[in-house]
């Protein structure tokens, strides 16, 4: 399953051809857009809701300086199966996130130095669309829209976090 999630976070970090609406791409070595890491304050908060046939949490730290950190969880039956360190920082006036996967025994996915990038689009009120993901604030519910590619098989994952306290 690790090795078949990495490949699903690489393709989508990289980019292919629009798949739906919903979901934006940019073209292959096409750069991030400019962006405030201040326009995204609004996902700060603790997130959860289900997803992978699991239980995912999604923790956002408020704007700081020029970054925003945040970690998920992906759990099955009560087992950790895979957490991530999350950045979306500003630089050179681009907006940027960063995804590193780790296993259940903390071991990194990706090499030491490299990450899964999402290259930022647009924002529109409270809606981020970055290459690959889209994330979407309503009230209380957050939604993420994921691309992703299995086996030759693009789709896109649907996540529907609820705000919660710990």
């Amino acid at each position: 399953m690790k090795k078949s999630l990495l490949i699903l976070w690489f393709v989508i970090g990289t980019g292919f051809p629009t798949m739906a609406q919903e979901v934006l791409h940019l073209e292959q070595g096409k750069p991030a857009a400019n962006g405030k890491v201040q326009d995204l304050a609004w996902m700060a908060g603790y997130w959860k809701g289900p997803g992978f046939g699991g239980d995912c949490e999604e923790l956002w730290l408020p704007p700081e300086g020029d970054s925003m950190v945040g970690i998920f969880r992906f759990t099955q039956n009560g087992k950790l199966i895979f957490s991530e360190f999350m950045a979306i920082y500003e630089k050179n006036g681009q907006l940027h996130l960063k995804v590193k996967h780790f296993s259940d025994d903390f071991s990194p996915w990706e090499e030491k130095d490299k990450w899964i990038n999402f290259r930022f689009i647009k924002t529109e009120e409270q809606t981020a669309y970055f290459s690959g993901l889209t994330v979407q604030r309503n009230g209380n519910t957050m939604t993420l829209k994921l691309a992703m590619e299995h086996n030759g098989e693009s789709s896109i994952e649907t996540f529907e976090y609820q705000h919660s306290d710990f």
